[in-house]
């Protein structure tokens, strides 16, 4: 879904509380900029080089960081007696139980508690300051943003991406260009050049038939993935995924010698499970009966069988062995 933030967002001008509210479910948000300034924050287009993008950038953080601070420090007075009445882990749970509205785990909650050394503290002490630090932290453990530099292919955006760079040294921002990528998915379509979305390159493949200006555009859109690897748009997606969510892929299968599924279909199934997932928690992934009658798994790769504690790693094959699901 693409919508336009505009400032004051978070006291519900123009389509703020509908935009936040589109945010909730959210585990990671893509922010797209224009990193060559040709637009404005309305989205106007202004001319190259005509507008900062990273006054875009901070202002979309701003907006969202107080968003989540005007949903924890909602009764927030009341709320801190309750949780001082409380031991820490039932604070905890009492707490993320607030906010599960907003898509906040347990996990979450202790680490913008610990980040922001506040662990030690009784609720009732926290004053805005704490309230700001934690709602910050909250929401960038909780929603982490990946800068999506887009129109990378147009004059100044280089100079933009490294201003980018120092100004938010610890920002996630991917060099992208939609406009590339469009184009390969078009030639592609039409049979001039053999591309996969993803591919740091691609292969001419009826360079016949192309026209000067097809080739002067595809010389260029070359060029331009040699230098930072690809268009950026399938990265953007990796990263979010691998990165900013620190995800793995895993394969579960019933034959572990032929990797298939019982119908004979080789690597049916990829999970996307976090990163410490481990061969048990799979289980009831895959099936709730594969849980509960649990036996062992066995490492398709290596014929290694392991237990119901071992932690998966990334592009783990695993057969899972359960007393239920095999009688």
């Amino acid at each position: 879904m693409l919508q336009v933030l505009s400032r004051d967002a978070h006291k519900g001008r123009g389509l703020g509380n509908k935009f936040l509210d589109d945010l909730r479910q959210a585990d990671v948000l893509l922010h797209i900029v224009d990193v060559s300034g040709s637009t404005d924050e309305e989205g106007n287009y202004v001319g190259v080089g005509r507008h900062d993008p990273l006054v875009d950038i901070e202002a979309i953080e701003f907006e969202i960081d107080e968003w989540f601070y005007s949903v924890i420090s909602r009764d927030w007075v009341r709320l801190s007696r309750t949780l001082d009445t409380l031991s820490y882990d039932k604070a905890i749970e009492y707490l993320t139980q607030k906010l599960s509205g907003i898509s906040i785990r347990k996990e979450h909650v202790v680490r913008a508690i610990k980040d922001v050394r506040l662990d030690n503290t009784k609720f009732t002490s926290w004053r805005e300051e704490e309230l700001r630090m934690f709602a910050k932290s909250l929401r960038s453990i909780s929603k982490p943003i990946v800068i999506v530099a887009n129109k990378m292919d147009l004059p100044g955006a280089e100079d933009n991406l490294v201003r980018i760079r120092r100004e938010l040294p610890d920002r996630i921002v991917i060099p992208t260009s939609a406009e590339y990528e469009l184009a390969l998915r078009r030639a592609s379509k039409s049979g001039l050049i053999d591309y996969l979305p993803g591919d740091s390159r691609f292969t001419v493949v009826r360079g016949d038939v192309l026209t000067p200006k097809q080739k002067e555009v595809l010389q260029r859109i070359e060029d331009f993935m040699r230098r930072y690897g690809g268009t950026g748009v399938q990265e953007v997606l990796n990263t979010a995924i691998f990165n900013a969510l620190n995800m793995i892929t895993v394969y579960p299968v019933e034959d572990a010698s032929k990797l298939t599924d019982s119908r004979g279909n080789i690597l049916p199934d990829a999970y996307l499970v976090p990163r410490g997932t481990t061969a048990l928690e799979l289980a009831y992934m895959v099936h709730t009966d594969l849980g509960k009658g649990f036996l062992y798994a066995v490492l398709a790769k290596d014929k290694k069988r392991v237990g119901s504690d071992y932690v998966l790693n990334d592009g783990d094959i695993v057969k899972i062995v359960s007393a239920l699901a095999h009688g």
